[in-house]
């Protein structure tokens, strides 16, 4: 049964008066929305091709006429400026009009994942106050519009279900009404649109980014990775990831007039193709795709010849593998080393390639500040590891309605505490060694074990449980769940799998491996705290080498 809560207030992002003078006054800030950009990209060349997939070929005025009849859609609900929307769509070509009629309407996206399901959709709608849910029909395999109208059930705010395709019991998106008013004008320093965290401590925060830092972390992205009128940039990983959106992603190629071509899944074998059709010239992938798309280039019978440019990023790429990207796959590495709360690193195109190899690049701008800190807060030695810490023109100062999470992770003085151990170099290159908190990297997506744990513990038959991230050559980090079970229980671990998608959750978050344990060695121990827990499991489990 729903249950009524009070509406949130809107999403504010705001940095102290002196900086954002001086962000203003440097030009980093000036003053342009995703409206105005997409606009002048159609003023200046409307018969351009700007997205690609499957069954679309739009050019940029085709884009942005479908952009301002969806704008006026958008309105024609009864939405009005400042409502957020969440936006749950795969790589398909109708992600564009549907997001960009929202920035025009002055409407705030909230971007989910397509392996996102109840458990988070709701925390989203409930966490935003979200009016509308936007999805496509189906995907890989999934229909989406029975997970919408569960989602909707429990979300008194969310009035309309939209649904680009078949609608089902739905609204379908070319059938939004006309709302026959004026655009508003969108003010640029207004929070844009709401990404989601990597969810280090329960699920994720909301992380508001205004048009103003959104769209100067892009296209600076884009003049560092050279993007131009002639640049193919594909999509591989689900497009609302910060990665894809904007290093320099989808984003960055659109302000840089190039073409996007959206891939549905990263397998090398759809993505050579598209490769080879479309002559891509530059793409974003996780390190485990990577490492796909190098074994499969000798067989494959795709000409790839016109990538230039593979950037990795999401996690850590090893050296070993990063020094053959070039004699694999023909094409420069780019690593890139970011956050969706906004500090974003790159190697740059003409780095000499041992920096490129062993480093995971440094800041978009002059105005990154970056600090590396030991534990009690004080300056580290150059090379040496430490906590990182950074504030500036596109590094938020705040989530969205978290103040117990802002106490957390942004000190008084502005600086955002990533949770990322680093060393930096002479040069400013940063070598990432890893995280400080329980935060697993599974092949980019970041699983929080706090959350997993808590839904594990809500099995009747389990009495406690640890979940720990253990090092995986493919993955890069695999998640592992240390169980003790109830006296007189009796589970197998595909049953406790199986109670976990039941919950509702993102596949990705299911545990890899599930391990029956009797105790936890720490628990008499007086009170032991989790973090202390977790990390003694995961040396016990390293230094007896047992594969669970």
């Amino acid at each position: 049964m729903p249950v009524s809560v009070p509406s949130p207030s809107a999403p504010r992002q705001v940095w102290p008066e002196e900086f954002a003078t001086r962000y203003r006054e440097k030009g980093y800030w000036r003053g342009e929305t995703f409206g105005d950009f997409l606009r002048a990209r159609a003023a200046a060349h409307p018969d351009r091709l700007a997205v690609v997939d499957a069954r679309h070929r739009w050019s940029y005025g085709e884009l942005l006429a479908r952009s301002e009849r969806a704008a006026q859609g958008w309105l024609g609900l009864g939405l009005r400026p400042g409502d957020r929307v969440i936006v749950q769509i795969p790589n398909v070509a109708g992600f564009f009009p549907a997001v960009f009629g929202l920035f025009l309407a002055g409407l705030v996206p909230v971007y989910a994942l397509p392996a996102h399901r109840q458990t988070e959709l709701a925390h989203f709608a409930a966490r935003s106050g979200a009016k509308a849910l936007v999805i496509l029909d189906r995907h890989e395999g999934f229909d989406y519009r029975p997970l919408a109208a569960e989602v909707q059930a429990g979300a008194p705010e969310l009035r309309h279900v939209v649904v680009i395709g078949d609608p089902g019991p739905h609204l379908g998106f070319d059938a939004l009404p006309d709302g026959g008013q004026a655009l508003p004008q969108v003010d640029p320093a207004s929070v844009a649109f709401l990404q989601i965290s990597g969810g280090s401590t329960g699920l994720s925060k909301l992380i508001p980014r205004t048009h103003d830092d959104y769209i100067y972390s892009f296209r600076a992205s884009a003049e560092i990775c050279g993007l131009g009128a002639d640049s193919v940039y594909m999509a591989a990983l689900p497009v609302a990831h910060n990665f894809p959106m904007s290093s320099p992603g989808v984003m960055g190629a659109l302000y840089a007039g190039s073409r996007v071509v959206m891939c549905p899944n990263p397998s090398a074998d759809t993505a050579f193709r598209l490769i080879a059709q479309e002559g891509v010239t530059i793409t974003g992938v996780v390190p485990p795709v990577a490492l796909l798309w190098m074994q499969a280039a000798a067989k494959t019978p795709h000409d790839i010849s016109s990538l230039q440019v593979l950037q990795v990023g999401g996690a850590k790429f090893i050296p070993e593998a990063a020094a053959r990207v070039r004699p694999t796959l023909g094409c420069r590495l780019q690593q890139v080393f970011g956050m969706a709360e906004g500090l974003v690193n790159y190697t740059r195109l003409d780095d000499p390639e041992e920096i490129v190899v062993t480093t995971q690049g440094r800041p978009i701008s002059p105005d990154d500040e970056v600090l590396v800190l030991d534990d009690d807060g004080r300056p580290v030695p150059e090379g040496q590891p430490g906590h990182l810490l950074t504030r500036g023109p596109y590094t938020i100062r705040a989530y969205h309605d978290e103040p117990a999470a802002n106490a957390r992770s942004f000190t008084p003085d502005g600086f955002y505490r990533t949770g990322d151990i680093v060393r930096r170099l002479p040069s400013g290159h940063l070598v990432v060694q890893g995280r400080a908190g329980d935060h697993i990297n599974r092949a980019g997506e970041k699983i929080s074990a706090e959350e997993i744990e808590d839904h594990l513990l809500a099995h009747p038959g389990i009495f406690d449980a640890a979940v720990v991230s253990i090092p995986d050559a493919f993955l890069g980090e695999r998640s592992c769940a240390f169980v003790i079970l109830q006296p007189g229980a009796a589970l197998r671990a595909p049953e406790v799998k199986a109670f976990m998608r039941g919950r509702g959750l993102a596949e990705f978050k299911v545990p890899d491996q599930v391990v029956f344990v009797e105790e936890f060695q720490t628990t008499a121990v007086g009170k032991v705290s989790r973090n202390v827990l977790r990390a003694q499991l995961r040396a016990r489990f390293l230094d007896e080498g047992k594969t669970p």
